[in-house]
């Protein structure tokens, strides 16, 4: 069983929110969009929190931006780093909180001149991906973009899609397997996607690992037993993450929300406080022991990211939504 501890970094009333997306770039974590309240986007800063500053009170960079052109307020949406940029594909958003519609483009925040920019397909006629909130993005760290499932004007989604960041082109690709989900986990590690969990609209996903293969364009399944024993019990709203851990590669899940909410996005459920990682080249799950008595509170509709420049493997986790229904304003590391 592998051990990791916790460490809380910040709490402030500026970074409290749920639904919203973290990147980290460096040392910095960046933090964008969100909730307050259920359905009421926050405004469009970016909030900057340095992860090696010594002082509490300095943590916290900046939370503004250096340009006039940004994108909209926003819920629910997503984002990848590429090239030591962040990528942010729509959400939910305006007094109806639809999804935002931007034709198949990308916000992208440079963090070196502290700017948006919006990089839109080279053709406007292709096919591209249409708006949707609680989907995933994830980055080949090279030159492509994958955009997947989420919430769209109804109902829920299972597509899969490429975007040529370059050449600034979409490409539809062979759907994932069914069913259909919001608040579903995706991430890029030895050359192909891995998915897992969601919400199909009645219930929690969980059991299978579903692999992409770009260059083959077809998905394959493992399946293992959800019982929170032999592998994490089935959640939405969660985190995939891969790190290198004792030279092996590795995904990492953890928190989420185990039983939906009555009240749907406007309420709480159960929310869960485990993390689990997997070897990828034995397929085999390890329920994580948490060394130390500092811990988050159990949560989901938070966001998390790697941290590349550590000298062990650590993840940054930040807000989210508690069982109380509360939205959270802490930042932690978890450290192996």
């Amino acid at each position: 069983m592998k051990c990791a501890k916790w460490r809380k970094l910040i709490s402030s009333t500026v970074l409290t929110r749920s639904s919203q997306t973290l990147s980290v770039v460096g040392t910095n974590a960046y933090i964008y969009g969100g909730e307050l309240r259920s359905r009421e986007p926050v405004d469009s800063d970016v909030h900057i929190v340095d992860l090696r500053a010594g002082s509490f009170a300095d943590r916290i960079l900046s939370s503004s931006t250096r340009t006039t052109k940004a994108p909209q307020p926003r819920v629910g949406s997503a984002s990848t780093i590429l090239h030591g940029k962040i990528y942010i594909f729509s959400g939910r958003g305006g007094v109806a909180m639809a999804p935002i519609e931007e034709g198949g483009s990308f916000w992208v925040f440079d963090p070196s001149g502290q700017t948006w920019a919006q990089i839109t397909p080279e053709n406007s006629q292709l096919p591209y991906p249409v708006g949707r909130s609680y989907h995933t993005l994830a980055s080949n760290g090279k030159d492509t973009i994958y955009v997947h499932a989420g919430c769209p004007e109804k109902g829920r989604l299972n597509d899969l899609w490429a975007f040529k960041v370059f050449e600034r082109k979409w490409t539809e690709l062979s759907p994932a397997p069914e069913p259909a989900r919001g608040g579903t986990s995706m991430t890029f590690s030895t050359g192909k996607l891995f998915r897992m969990n969601g919400f199909d609209g009645k219930n929690e996903q969980g059991g299978s690992l579903d692999i992409f293969d770009p260059l083959k364009n077809a998905w394959s399944t493992i399946s293992y037993c959800p019982d929170g024993v032999s592998g994490p019990s089935a959640r939405s709203v969660s985190c995939l993450l891969p790190l290198v851990i004792s030279d092996r590669s590795t995904l990492l899940t953890m928190f989420g929300e185990g039983n939906p909410s009555n009240l749907g996005h406007q309420g709480a459920g159960k929310m869960l406080a485990d993390v689990w990682t997997f070897d990828i080249e034995s397929r085999t799950w390890n329920k994580v022991q948490i060394e130390g008595e500092e811990l988050p509170v159990a949560r989901g509709w938070f966001d998390a990211d790697v941290v590349q420049d550590s000298p062990r493997p650590c993840i940054v986790v930040h807000g989210g939504l508690a069982e109380s229904n509360e939205r959270l304003d802490d930042l932690w590391l978890l450290d192996f």
